[in-house]
């Protein structure tokens, strides 16, 4: 590559990437910029010869960033950030948010819990921002953040990397599942017996062995997990039908039960409650899109 004077460079090429690389399409992308398909490309074939890599390959799914494209991701959001916050810092009042979108890594009983809400908050405090949902997991999601994949997280159990900064936005704790017809006429809850004798389904990222298990071990007990899924919006879908029983934290239960018509039972096994926590980079300064978002989740939770 030639050596490169700024002075030389259309800095609008820097949003054709950011879109790229967000929409993995450069007909989305264009829908998003406002352009036409063949701007799109034009600007691509661009960045190609600016940055001296294919930046954006084509797969059967669209167009997949290059390793080059993901070094580079990072370091040219920074820098249309901080040129999004210096015109906030202009007019601080003024929406500034049309097209823009905001990442919050969660699973999805938090989605499910307080999505419809958290978009509510959003759309009041910031009319024209957009909420991007990524399913992520306890595992993956410290360094999802500070990889910039995702701008904010929530996460059940809190964030072991030095380098995030933390908000607690509760407490947590656990219910049960079941399909009405597996209990019997009356019945309002599940004894420890009859909890432990059922078939369970388990939500996890990975692995049979849940918190559940901790605590029936703790006892001398076992359970007998019949399956596992990644997903708390399957089990409406996994219940019916059977005498399974999922335990699950008490705001996703609640929510499912309500649209489900699943039967929501206290847990007969006393299990501890956890942190609910919000995560972002400690590095760098927030984007105000991001911060009207931060504040959103701080009120959607309270």
């Amino acid at each position: 590559m030639n050596q490169m004077n700024i002075a030389d460079v259309d800095l609008n090429l820097l949003k054709t990437f950011e879109a790229l690389h967000d929409e993995s399409s450069a007909s989305r992308a264009a829908l998003r910029l406002g352009v036409t398909q063949s701007a799109i490309s034009a600007a691509l074939r661009r960045l190609r010869g600016l940055y001296d890599d294919q930046l954006f390959v084509r797969t059967g799914r669209g167009l997949a960033p290059t390793l080059r494209a993901n070094q580079l991701k990072p370091v040219i959001s920074d820098a249309l950030d901080k040129c999004r916050q210096s015109l906030a810092m202009v007019d601080p009042g003024a929406s500034h948010y049309e097209g823009r979108s905001v990442i919050v890594g969660l699973s999805d009983d938090f989605e499910i819990a307080h999505g419809r809400r958290l978009i509510e908050e959003v759309a009041r405090r910031a009319p024209g921002l957009r909420l991007i949902f990524r399913q992520t997991h306890s595992q993956i999601v410290g360094r999802a953040l500070m990889e910039r994949s995702l701008d904010l997280a929530i996460t059940a159990g809190g964030f072991t990397e030095r380098l995030l900064s933390r908000q607690v936005l509760g407490e947590g704790d656990y219910a049960c599942l079941v399909d009405p017809a597996s209990l019997e006429e009356g019945e309002q809850g599940l004894s420890l017996e009859a909890f432990v004798a059922r078939e369970h389904l388990l939500v996890s990222s990975g692995g049979f062995i849940g918190i559940t298990d901790e605590g029936l071990a703790g006892l001398g007990l076992r359970r007998r997990v019949c399956a596992s899924t990644t997903h708390f919006a399957a089990l409406p879908f996994l219940l019916k039908g059977s005498q399974a029983v999922a335990t699950i934290p008490g705001h996703a239960a609640k929510a499912i039960a309500a649209l489900s018509g699943l039967a929501l039972l206290p847990c007969p096994l006393a299990l501890p409650r956890y942190p609910i926590e919000l995560g972002w980079r400690t590095h760098t300064p927030m984007d105000p899109a991001a911060s009207k978002v931060h504040e959103a989740i701080v009120a959607t939770f309270a």
